[in-house]
């Protein structure tokens, strides 16, 4: 027979509560973390495809005049903001004469944490430089 001791009724329950909230914590880490981990590659993503496409923005008098493909800056300004806001991030864009610099910034709420911000900022700069290939160069 077992024989209850009047000093221990409810120690089994704050030990699973105890327990409980670790686990929930431990859970938060992992999904949360994974979320950060998904935005930083996501914001890297978004950088450099902004720059590949502000890159594409050619100044098409400037390389038949003189052979150097430079950008048209007010092109490939618009071309890079506007993939960022397609997408759903903030930036800022640089271009000087044959490379764009694009700055892409977005937002990832933490859905379990408790943190105070309740959201993370992942930011990622990438650059690109407009060129012509030798193949295209040659077969025109």
């Amino acid at each position: 027979m077992s024989r209850r001791l009047d000093g221990e009724q409810g120690s089994v329950s704050a030990f699973v509560a105890v327990i409980a909230l670790g686990l929930v914590m431990i859970a938060g880490l992992v999904y949360d973390g994974g979320q950060i981990l998904a935005a930083q590659a996501t914001v890297r993503d978004l950088a450099a495809n902004a720059a590949r496409a502000g890159a594409q923005e050619i100044d098409l008098n400037a390389l038949r005049a003189d052979g150097i493909p430079l950008l048209d800056p007010d092109r490939a300004t618009d071309a890079a903001y506007a993939y960022l806001q397609r997408n759903g991030a903030d930036g800022n864009v640089t271009v000087d004469g044959t490379s764009i610099t694009v700055t892409a910034t977005i937002r990832q709420d933490m859905r379990i944490l408790p943190v105070p911000d309740r959201d993370v900022r992942a930011t990622d700069t990438a650059t690109a430089t407009a060129g012509l290939d030798e193949g295209d160069a040659a077969s025109g």
